[in-house]
């Protein structure tokens, strides 16, 4: 029998919900299969991990670490200074931990935290969710032993195909589709409206919650109800649209039950996002965010589109569109349930178990 110490495991993720909840599936999957595992999650104090993590059940660990603005920002003057110290913080919590395997999830938090585990000898994997692999996974590549990635496009950015494994992107296992009344009855919403669910990403979308500010009148008059996750950032802002309809929260903690209880999604086409409601089945209206990396989040859109499988509508055509959309999507079932098969055939329900059987099997190497 494998010593308890062969079950070491450290994360380095966090920044946004997109870096985080996978790296927390394939945590949870991995404690599935070995309950005797021990898990360390390691980020920063001032983002979604800090509360997060510890809600459920996970050690963390805080390291100094943020990220390095593209444009000139007065923060980015002391980046050299977070960074070397952020590099000692974990090496030194490496040293106490000891794990057999680290695995980053793409955020900039991993870099400093692979890199300690690496020095203590311990093996590298990689999680990347996105078409276009992020700089720090691409720092990463050479140390690595395994690359994870959830689409073909993948490939020509990274020089290791060996190292290449097309896994999917890991959902958690708590996230299922469940009862759609009692998913209603926690929002204290009504079982006879349709329902729409409006997601920005776990740090909100201005140009969609913008839009739908404009456009809550209209939704009440045709008797649709409204869940609609803001954004921390925003919430102060657009928390006076709150009604006995339209039900405003910061951040969604009941994932399961948000998804249970919508008859449309309104989404950024973020790749947790795009995991999440291929698993389910959703029919889901994409709004791609124009501020990442190589335009991403439109290329997988676009894919999804091409195969009858969402709604893309551009940041652009947002305040235009967005209503006769949903509007015309709420009257067409055949075309919800068309969405909905196709959007499934998109789904990895097994990725999160492939990737902590692979971890698992790196930590069982001596």
């Amino acid at each position: 029998m494998k010593n308890k110490n062969t079950y070491r495991f450290i994360f380095g993720a966090g920044g946004t919900g997109g870096h985080l909840f996978p790296a927390v599936a394939v945590a949870q999957m991995i404690v599935k299969l070995k309950p005797e595992a021990e898990i360390l999650f390691v980020g920063t104090t001032n983002k979604i991990e800090a509360r997060v993590i510890p809600q459920l059940g996970f050690a963390f660990k805080s390291i100094w670490i943020s990220g390095f603005s593209r444009k000139f920002n007065l923060n980015n003057l002391l980046f050299p200074i977070k960074l070397i110290v952020s590099l000692v913080q974990s090496l030194m919590i490496n040293i106490k931990f000891k794990p057999k395997v680290a695995i980053g999830a793409g955020a900039y938090v991993s870099g400093p935290v692979l890199w300690g585990a690496n020095v203590m000898g311990a093996k590298i994997m990689l999680l990347e969710q996105n078409s276009y692999p992020g700089i720090t996974n691409r720092m990463l590549e050479k140390n690595a032993e395994e690359i994870h990635i959830s689409f073909e496009d993948s490939k020509k950015y990274f020089r290791s195909n060996e190292k290449l494994f097309m896994s999917g992107n890991p959902v958690r296992t708590d996230l299922v589709l469940t009862d759609r009344n009692k998913s209603l009855a926690h929002y204290n919403l009504q079982t006879n409206k349709k329902t729409v669910l409006v997601l920005g990403g776990s740090q909100g979308a201005l140009s969609i919650n913008n839009t739908v500010a404009e456009m809550c009148g209209k939704l009440s008059e045709n008797n649709y109800q409204i869940i609609w996750q803001c954004g921390t950032r925003y919430y102060d802002v657009f928390k006076k649209y709150e009604s006995d309809s339209i039900k405003v929260v910061p951040f969604i903690e009941e994932m399961s039950a948000a998804y249970s209880a919508a008859d449309i999604v309104i989404a950024r086409a973020g790749a947790t996002t795009i995991a999440e409601v291929s698993n389910l089945g959703c029919a889901v209206v994409f709004v791609p965010s124009k501020y990442v990396a190589a335009n991403h989040q439109y290329w997988n859109a676009k894919s999804l589109e091409d195969n009858s499988a969402c709604i893309l509508i551009t940041d652009n055509d947002l305040e235009e569109k967005l209503f006769s959309t949903v509007s015309s999507l709420m009257q067409d079932e055949a075309k919800q349930n068309l969405l909905k098969e196709n959007i499934k055939k998109f789904s990895k329900p097994d990725a999160a178990k492939v990737i902590a059987e692979r971890a698992i099997a790196l930590a069982e190497i001596n």
